[in-house]
């Protein structure tokens, strides 16, 4: 049964080109499924039930996981027996009537303004690695991108005439996302003193390790923390947190949420409608803060 799981993974590397992080999570989840389907005397995934997939969710419970966890789990059973089905490996979907539990809504994490010029300006860029990281830094904040999306962007993928990026993203779909002067000057220096000195190989990417490598996103995860700490802010920030700043200092500028939904590459509205509530918010602060019948005491 672990055969299935192998090439349901490799179609995921493959053709729908998930990232290293996603195909790691697909993987981990199977593989508990698979395990508890062998205790439980369970030999073919044709003889899975509605039933087993219930009892599997009461396990993961048992298990002290969090409805995030569960509900991703369960996406990933959806998936496997979806791919299943179409390669007519099993009669009928057993995860079909199966719902994810209700999450609690958390909004994302995000920077004020101060602190994120505070984080975007803690190099050297007179340094050539100052300069590289400055320009990462920015760059996640200018365009919104994801780091795997970052760490991907060739030279030739950027156009200095229009100030875009075509960016390759989820499912290999493409879109195009813009930056403006600063990251457009950092470009240009980055292009001219440090980029000839890192790239050793003479490769296509943008960003380059000291090595001369393409940067990875643990590497880019160090340089924010570095940053983070660089510039005296005690908030855990990802790259994941530049992204989520992006968008909700796009929308407080006045962007309006469709323009966000595309630059960000969501592709349901609902994906993005989350950062409106840090807008809505804002907001409601305002009129809490100013109007003489709502002023707080």
């Amino acid at each position: 049964m672990s055969e299935e799981i192998i090439k349901f993974i490799e179609e995921l590397k493959v053709e729908k080109n998930y990232s290293k992080y996603t195909i790691k999570n697909y993987q981990k989840d199977l593989y508990l499924f698979l395990e508890y389907l062998n205790e439980n005397n369970i030999k073919k995934y044709n003889d899975v039930e509605y039933q087993d997939i219930r009892l599997y969710i009461n396990y993961l419970y048992d298990l002290k996981y969090n409805n995030k966890t569960i509900s991703r789990h369960i996406s990933t059973l959806r998936s496997f027996f979806k791919y299943l089905k179409v390669k007519n490996i099993i009669n009928e979907n057993p995860t079909i009537l199966i719902s994810n539990p209700k999450l609690d809504k958390k909004l994302p994490k995000y920077l004020n303004y101060e602190d994120t010029e505070k984080l975007l300006n803690s190099f050297d860029n007179n340094n050539i690695i100052g300069l590289r990281n400055s320009l990462i830094l920015e760059m996640l904040y200018s365009t919104g991108i994801r780091v795997s999306e970052l760490t991907n962007v060739k030279i030739n993928d950027i156009s200095i005439d229009t100030k875009s990026i075509k960016i390759t993203g989820k499912g290999n779909k493409q879109r195009i996302v813009y930056f403006g002067s600063k990251c457009f000057e950092l470009i240009n220096l980055y292009l001219k003193k440090s980029y000839p000195v890192l790239n050793k190989d003479n490769i296509d990417y943008l960003l380059l390790s000291k090595t001369g490598k393409k940067i990875n996103d643990r590497e880019i995860r160090k340089i924010i923390d570095l940053a983070a700490s660089i510039a005296g802010i005690n908030m855990k920030i990802s790259p994941h947190v530049l992204r989520h700043t992006y968008a909700t200092h796009m929308l407080d500028g006045g962007a309006d949420l469709r323009s966000v939904q595309e630059l960000l590459g969501h592709s349901n509205l609902s994906t993005t409608q989350i950062y409106t509530h840090l807008t809505n918010e804002k907001i409601r602060n305002v009129y809490l803060n100013t109007h003489p019948r709502a002023k707080r005491r």
